[in-house]
């Protein structure tokens, strides 16, 4: 079908600008029948709609937090993904050729990782030659011999997959190490069906779910015990890694735990992990950590991201892994020219997929070849390297470059290999404004599945940052696509039956250590960041109140008010500088300062900081909903920079405040009462009530006069929101026996210490007690004497105040009391539930004395 008028003109920029093979137009100019109900529907929404449409499509991933960490890239983490809004559509026929070819490539791969670590045929029989194997770093001498528990070896395997000119697809690159990828080919699926749900109503998109239940069916098959609920753990190397968004993704998505290497230990030749209720043993693990570095003990010594002693348990079986180690040497370039005759061998059939036609260098008549065509070949070491590329264009080496490649080859020639050098097909794409022809690159997912592989129906499609360029890479700036199965007929997708009857997972219930710590410092930092941000705005609304007209006794209050503000917030020295009188005297360089420096131990910034990573490190365990308000924490954390202004700084006190409070709700209605939740609501608690006795410490120990002490208390309620909950009760003017005993002994005022503490005390019962559940912890006792010193403590004492001094002993006392045992309980906690040191045990015995 030619192009309407209408259609020529929104593709008026890419026809004449691609350059190449287009995935839009058959060889006459028409209308591929595959693009023809999403360019309808296009049309009915209009182009001014779609550029609306993406400008959400954008801010939908950036709230939740979607990043893929490009290294040296000024932003870092922060990088939000680039999702283009046009799709890249593959139509049913010709994915049914690419989905068997990725098939039997899976297949192949998998036969020839089992050979190089099993029987050697392949290099006995002389149909791969031993330098390609035993020179790739790749290869894992001390994987040689492993047994597995399934059929398949190769758990998960990816693939780089392109149209060359000519319309043939190609497969570029074998992904088989810790193929990444599919969460964010889950994530690009449900940003678009939330932003154009117009299209998926037309056009027929197979659905992504399928290859998620198999995963995680497979992984329950592979697990070494009978249990119906293995421990499965995804492996991370934490949340510096560029592709850590996706494994916290992924662990939520499939409810699996979300481990770094110290979160796990090997013991009596099993893999276990730290939880709050102790060692739990782990079944399988995902990794996404190389395999070079997942065993310090016999891999890569100074290695701090994986499990010592984790070869160990896989070689006797008590662990499973996906993907197995050693496998990064299916990764080799290099064995592209040989996996033709390899196929012929194993299953006597002819590839369904080609791969670029590939000349080995360690043979002389292809080294000849290499080095003869050198400036219109593309040379590739047979392992990526970690500094430099990998690929090399020798068509943009000058006559120098050319010479120095050709001296390296010639060094080594078994380490490279020549390529075609092909150009890949063009997509339509969305860039400022207009649709131009970007260079697309697609990789597919496939897992295991009963001796078979399912494939994605699906993947995540790259395009080149630039019409010119034919780097397609991530790292290169690179922007990703949705790629769907345009299927003639939607198909239900039916549930498992293995899991129609599932019942709950009880390991879920035991909490990962650095997990639980994590949520108890998110606790911690939340109910700091709120506390200091209310009484920050307190002083600032008191001071703008009182000047210009302010009297002596005023100046004395708004003395001990900044005071209390470097107190309360341990930002030292500050506004107790004595020598320092000028910044009493102004003090907004110092509040600013305290607001804005992220740097500033103590100030509210920094603390920012820190809750956003604690909380990255535990972003599986957060809903979307309070993701979104962790990132406009960060961005108007981000917006604060330059604010120079009063009224915008008590604005940007309030947004805090909301977003904080927000924070805290949601998680108080949406997190399930179970370990993670106690533990957060324990830092909250905690943190309350340490603050709360350095506020009462600050501000009320010392009775200033009459005015003073009245603003002082008024601010300490205010600050604290029991303002309206003192008028509500005592319906009289604000005095002291009564604010101290509305905040320390009233027990219906959720921001009172005894409510505090009778909660924690709760709180701390419902954890895990260990192998005596009728002792006590030690955290418990502390809690428990800091109940009873308040309780049986006397009131009508506490408000003694000395005639000479004017200090009320006995409440500095008491709260200097309280503070000390209060103080230990973090330390305990610490200690009983995140810490799990524990003795080695010898690998090996010996006789020698």
């Amino acid at each position: 079908m030619p192009l309407s008028n209408t259609e020529e003109a929104i593709f008026k920029n890419y026809i004449s600008k691609q350059p190449s093979y287009n995935e839009l137009l058959d060889e006459d100019g028409n209308l591929l029948a595959h693009w023809k109900e999403f360019l309808e529907t296009y049309k009915t929404l209009g182009h001014e709609e779609f550029v609306n449409r993406n400008v959400h499509l954008q801010k939908l991933l950036q709230e939740n937090g979607v990043t893929y960490n490009v290294y040296g890239d000024p932003t870092g983490q922060s990088r939000t993904w680039n999702l283009d809004p046009f799709p890249f559509l593959i139509n049913n026929e010709e994915w049914k050729k690419i989905e068997s070819g990725l098939k039997q490539r899976a297949h192949l791969l998998d036969l020839i990782f089992k050979d190089i670590y099993g029987e050697n045929k392949l290099i006995k029989n002389g149909l791969l030659p031993a330098e390609l194997i035993y020179n790739h770093a790749g290869y894992l001498r001390e994987c040689a011999g492993v047994s597995f528990k399934n059929k398949d070896g190769l758990i998960l395997y990816s693939a780089d997959v392109a149209r060359s000119p000519d319309g043939n697809i190609w497969v570029l690159n074998d992904r088989t190490q810790a193929p990444s990828g599919s969460g964010y080919s889950q994530e690009n699926r449900a940003a678009m069906i939330r932003i154009f749900p117009e299209f998926f109503k037309k056009v027929k998109v197979k659905r992504l779910s399928s290859y998620f239940t198999t995963l995680r069916k497979t992984l329950n098959s592979i697990a070494p015990s009978s249990d119906s609920h293995p421990r499965i753990v995804l492996l991370t190397p934490g949340p510096r890694n560029e592709t850590y968004f996706e494994h916290s993704y992924l662990s939520s998505y499939l409810g699996i735990s979300l481990v770094q290497g110290d979160d796990l230990m090997v013991k009596d030749n099993y893999v276990w992990i730290k939880t709050i209720a102790g060692l739990e043993k782990v079944d399988v693990i995902i990794r996404r950590v190389d395999d070079i570095y997942c065993d310090p003990l016999e891999l890569k010594e100074d290695s701090q991201l994986g499990v010592p002693g984790l070869l160990q348990v896989i070689r006797a079986g008590n662990v499973s892994l996906a993907n197995p180690l050693g496998c990064s040497i299916l990764e080799n370039p290099g064995l592209i020219p040989f996996l033709q005759n390899i196929s012929n061998y194993f299953t006597g059939e002819e590839l369904i997929l080609p791969t670029l036609a590939s000349w080995w260098c360690g043979q002389p008549r292809e080294l000849k070849y290499v080095l003869d065509n050198l400036s219109s070949l593309v040379i590739r070491r047979i392992y990526r390297d970690t500094v430099t590329s990998s690929s090399i264009d020798a068509s943009s080496l000058s006559s120098a470059g050319l010479k120095e490649l050709k001296d390296q080859i010639k060094m080594k020639p078994y380490l490279y290999i020549g390529q075609e050098k092909i150009l890949f097909s063009s997509v339509p794409s969305y860039v400022n404004g207009t649709i131009e022809p970007r260079n697309v690159m697609f990789r597919s997912f496939l897992v295991s599945n009963n001796g078979s592989y399912e494939a994605m129906a699906g993947g995540l499609t790259r395009i080149s940052n630039d019409a010119k360029s034919f780097i397609i890479s991530n790292q290169a700036g690179g922007l990703s696509k949705d790629t769907w199965i345009i299927s003639s007929e939607y198909k239900s997708e039916e549930t498992p039956k293995d899991l129609q009857q599932a019942e709950r997972d009880q390991h879920n219930d035991a909490l990962p250590s650095r997990t639980a710590e994590n949520l108890f410092w998110v606790g911690r930092y939340a109910d700091r960041i709120l506390a200091n941000a209310r009484y920050m705005r307190t002083v600032i609304q008191y001071i703008n109140s009182k000047e210009g007209f302010s009297a002596d006794q005023d100046n004395h209050t708004e003395k001990v008010l900044l005071k209390t503000l470097t107190h309360y917030t341990y930002s030292y020295p500050g506004f107790t500088d004595e020598n320092n009188k000028e910044i009493i005297q102004n003090p907004w360089g110092e509040i600013y300062d305290l607001f804005m420096n992220g740097e500033r131990i103590g100030g509210l910034r920094y603390n920012i900081n820190m809750i956003m990573r604690s909380a990255d490190a535990v972003r599986d365990y957060w809903s979307a909903d309070t993701w979104r308000i962790l990132k406009s924490l960060e961005e108007n954390r981000e917006n604060q920079q330059t604010l120079k202004n009063r009224h915008k700084l008590i604005s940007s006190l309030d947004n805090l405040i909301t977003s904080m409070v927000a924070f805290i709700g949601l998680n108080r209605e949406s997190i399930s009462r179970e370990h993670g939740w106690l533990l957060l609501d324990s830092g909250r608690k905690i943190e309350q009530s340490l603050l709360l006795i350095t506020m009462l410490q600050s501000l009320l120990i010392q009775n200033h006069g009459a005015s003073s002490q009245y603003d002082m208390m008024e601010t300490f309620l205010s600050s604290n929101e029991s303002l309206v909950n003192y008028r509500y009760n005592y319906k009289t003017h604000i005095q002291m026996p009564l604010v101290l005993d509305l905040m320390l002994f009233d027990n219906h005022n959720p921001h009172s210490l005894i409510h505090l503490l009778e909660k924690l005390k709760v709180h701390f019962e419902a954890l895990p007690k260990g192998t005596n559940i009728y002792e006590l912890h030690l955290h418990e006792k502390l809690v428990i004497e800091a109940i009873t010193i308040l309780k049986i403590s006397d009131k009508k004492i506490l408000i003694k105040a000395d005639p000479e001094t004017r200090e009320y002993r006995h409440l500095e006392e008491l709260l200097s009391k309280l503070f000390s045992i209060l103080s230990s309980v973090p330390y305990e906690i610490s200690r009983t539930f995140f810490k799990h040191a524990q003795s080695q045990k010898q690998l090996y015995s010996s006789d020698i004395t």
